[in-house]
């Protein structure tokens, strides 16, 4: 593989920053390959939301390093950053830098990843050809060659559907992202609004509808759970061993119990229309409740249709590369028992191709921007050929992981898997 050709990161979020300042540190050529128009574009959307680790989990090494250069300065270790934080305080700065800069291409969504002259079915040589990279930028396709891929692109962008069946239906206007209580609180005031989802982005998004309710006393919440019971949801509250993860279970329990959210348990979604202006929701029972407005926080999932001519591997149901997926089911693990892992778990059936970052994860919710530094920084080893530091384990976590915290509930969600939000 000609060794002047760059290695093409897919996305410019925490991980694939990342990924260039590790290639930075190798002096390996790189191209990152930005579908918004800014860096972190993806944050934008969250930036109201407070991560449950800490600054000293949520830089990057060879990025730190990189800034340190440059005079930047590192946030206070022990506080608790919003996702606005990490833009302004780590990641923007990050992202103009002179070594990283010139080689980012915003407003370029990847739309294939092929061989240079080879589909997926040849196998002879294959190896040998170029990445082939088709870029959209506005209405214009742009190709890019690469000696390596890096598909950092994250799940923000596919959240996951309300129904049972895991079918988005069309046309369905509701919202997939957590509130902002101060910014919403004059459209949904005294409206009846739904909640659909069971993990912390769903409770946090209770918890600022709460905080509206208080004020227009008419406004009405529904939580719909698929559950029998809310119990586990709230998690380990006072003897969870993630203080953060326990306090939020508390605080979404109190509210259930002063009255300010009802809750409907082992409600399977089935269908859901719209009902002059609000929306009629059906369950498989055939139970029906209308509504105003609908929240859906059910989590994310990976898109993987660019990837159609690269020989790529999952997991059937998590969706994760599959290595992982044992690591990492929802239904064993939580937070803190993902052991760290690096290049040798992440590699495909494709040489030099590698899915890193959340997407990684696949559907699975839990997910540490620790983890994901020291994915790529692995595999920046790897295509530099320093396999022994490839091989290395460089990331030692509490056995909670990090989302412990003395502070009181912070805003987290299940669809912000840049951060600690298992």
């Amino acid at each position: 593989m000609r060794s002047d050709l760059p290695v093409i990161i897919v996305g410019s979020g925490p991980v694939g920053l990342a990924a260039a300042a590790h290639l930075v540190k190798y002096k390996i050529p790189f191209l990152i390959l930005e579908k918004g128009e800014e860096a972190g574009s993806n944050i934008r959307e969250w930036k109201h939301v407070r991560l449950f680790s800490t600054w000293e989990y949520n830089i990057d090494q060879a990025a730190k390093e990189l800034l340190e250069l440059h005079g930047w300065q590192e946030p206070d270790k022990k506080k608790l950053p919003t996702g606005g934080d990490l833009l302004a305080e780590y990641l923007q700065p990050l992202a103009d830098l002179p070594e990283i800069a010139p080689s980012i291409v915003y407003g370029a969504e990847v739309t294939a990843i092929t061989r240079d002259g080879a589909d997926k079915l040849k196998t002879a040589g294959r190896e040998e050809l170029p990445f082939l990279i088709y870029a959209r930028s506005k209405e214009t396709i742009t190709t890019y060659r690469a000696q390596a891929v890096i598909d950092a692109s994250g799940t923000w962008q596919n959240p996951s559907p309300p129904s049972s069946d895991g079918i988005w239906q069309e046309k369905l206007d509701v919202h997939t992202i957590i509130p902002s209580a101060m910014k919403e609180i004059d459209t949904l005031k005294n409206k009846h609004i739904a909640v659909i989802g069971s993990g912390h982005s769903a409770l946090q998004t209770l918890i600022e509808l709460a905080q509206i309710k208080k004020v227009h006393t008419e406004t009405a919440i529904t939580w719909l759970l698929r559950r029998e019971t809310p119990v586990s949801v709230f998690g380990g509250k006072e003897l969870d061993q993630l203080t953060g993860r326990g306090a939020l279970g508390m605080h979404a329990e109190s509210l259930i119990e002063n009255g300010l959210v009802n809750v409907v348990t082992g409600f399977h979604t089935d269908e859901i229309s719209n009902q002059h202006n609000g929306f009629r929701i059906t369950s498989l029972s055939g139970k029906a409740i209308e509504v105003d407005e609908i929240y859906v926080n059910t989590g994310a999932r990976p898109d993987f249709s660019f990837l159609r001519e690269i020989r790529y591997q999952i997991d059937p149901a998590v969706e994760s590369t599959p290595a992982l997926a044992p690591l990492i089911d929802p239904n064993l693990h939580s937070c803190g028992t993902v052991r760290p892992h690096g290049e040798r778990e992440l590699r495909q059936p494709e040489p030099n191709f590698y899915i890193a970052g959340v997407k990684s994860y696949g559907r699975a919710p839990t997910f540490l921007l620790a983890t994901g530094y020291e994915q790529v920084r692995s595999i920046a080893a790897m295509l530099a050929g320093d396999k022994e530091s490839a091989e290395q384990v460089k990331l030692s976590l509490p056995e909670t992981g990090v989302c412990s915290t003395d502070h009181p509930p912070v805003q987290t969600s299940c669809r912000v898997k840049g951060s600690c939000t298992c």
